[in-house]
């Protein structure tokens, strides 16, 4: 198919090159690192090779999220941002730019997401899940209370959040003690960033802001296949738990979430999510460099599904949700 958009496709400046490398042994991680600091060279070759008509990039992970010191975070958040803007004005028919923030500052975050939407002319932000804080051992998830105002924003401005991975620290991680291969993108990150979205969903926060849109990669981070039993298991007990939500947290997924097929290229699964929150709430991504645009590109180009549905996940779904224009 030609014309794909995708959106969760990274990139690395200099303080944050590092970042994410720890997954990779030595020679696939020198070859990762290459593609974290190509924007106009290989990456727009291989766009053109197998139909990826733009891209929306984006910070590696967990970068900004990981700088507990919030001047030092803002400061890198607005150093990446600048420099996204810089590539994006060479190419603005080929890429487009979502927002780091440093959200360790719900104020600051609030006032970058702003310039970055109304001044650098982005479409939106992505954040690599909880934020470090206080020396890097206290945490934030955006359910809490304070972030409320910067939601506002978001759903002011109109302009989706994509929610990224990150895995938990280690001194919340030690069901994975002994097995570090479960760690990253194996098992670790789907987990963490599929509690958080449950958080946001259990806390009100979309009965207070019913526009608000939330980006999942990776197929919804197994949250397709679990929604029906979070809701289930809840609701078959009176009074069994109780959340500030109003509604079957299930509504809320369909509503104010859009999924991805970012690094999860299973004609099963991508038919399990289209069967849960349906075709018009998926959209393709490679997780370029961290995945292959080629196993992504073949893979959507050739699965099972019909052609219309295609066209939506594979184009038109982004185009109109981060307001692209049909061209």
């Amino acid at each position: 198919m030609q014309g794909k958009v995708a959106l969760e496709e990274h990139f690395a400046i200099p303080e944050t090159a590092a970042d994410s490398m720890g997954y990779f042994p030595g020679p696939v991680r020198n070859e990762v690192a290459e593609r974290n600091a190509d924007i106009h060279g290989r990456r727009l070759s291989l766009m053109d090779q197998y139909g990826i008509e733009m891209m929306l990039l984006s910070l590696n992970a967990p970068a900004v999220q990981g700088i507990p010191d919030k001047a030092r975070a803002h400061e890198i958040a607005r150093r990446a941002n600048d420099y996204l803007a810089e590539q994006v004005v060479k190419r603005p028919d080929r890429f487009q730019g979502l927002a780091a923030l440093a959200m360790q500052d719900p104020d600051l975050a609030t006032r970058e997401l702003e310039r970055c939407v109304k001044e650098l002319g982005f479409r939106g932000a992505l954040v690599n899940g909880f934020s470090q804080l206080d020396g890097g051992d206290s945490i934030a998830y955006y359910d809490l209370p304070q972030y409320r105002p910067f939601w506002a924003m978001v759903e002011r401005l109109d302009v989706p959040f994509y929610l990224h991975p990150r895995n938990p620290l280690p001194r919340d991680g030690r069901i994975y003690d002994g097995h570090p291969w479960l760690l990253g993108p194996i098992w670790a990150f789907g987990q963490e960033t599929a509690v958080h979205a449950l958080r946001l969903m259990a806390s009100g926060l979309f009965d207070a802001h019913p526009r608000l849109q939330i980006i999942l990669g990776h197929m919804g981070e197994n949250l397709p296949y679990g929604m029906w039993r979070v809701d289930n298991s809840n609701a078959w007990i009176a009074n069994r738990n109780k959340w500030p939500a109003k509604k079957p947290l299930g509504e809320y997924f369909s509503a104010n979430f859009y999924l991805t097929t970012s690094g999860n290229f299973r004609t099963q699964a991508l038919i399990n999510a289209m069967l849960e929150i349906g075709a018009d709430r998926i959209m393709f991504s490679t997780d370029w460099p961290f995945e292959n645009i080629d196993h992504a590109a073949n893979w959507f180009d050739t699965c099972a599904i019909g052609e219309n549905d295609r066209l939506k996940i594979g184009r038109t779904n982004a185009r109109r949700l981060f307001k692209l224009g049909n061209a």
